[in-house]
């Protein structure tokens, strides 16, 4: 299994917690890094934001950004 996202893909977050101070006013985010999987075999990623800094994820909380026509 390799990973879904790769370096400097942009990517938005599924389901943002309301209470999250981290998240990017416009959603969107730049996958920085690849991450190993967990004891669950779900892969990571560092992704990063303008203004926001880096954070992590699980795979299952991002999604790869829809392409503007």
């Amino acid at each position: 299994m390799s990973h879904k996202y790769q370096v400097h893909q942009l990517v938005r977050i599924t389901h943002p917690r309301i209470s999250d101070k981290r998240a990017s006013a416009s959603g969107i985010y730049e996958v920085t890094r690849l991450m190993p999987a967990d004891q669950t075999g779900e892969f990571s990623y560092r992704i990063k934001s303008s203004g926001f800094g880096e954070r992590a994820v699980r795979e299952s909380e991002i999604a790869a950004r829809a392409s503007v026509i």
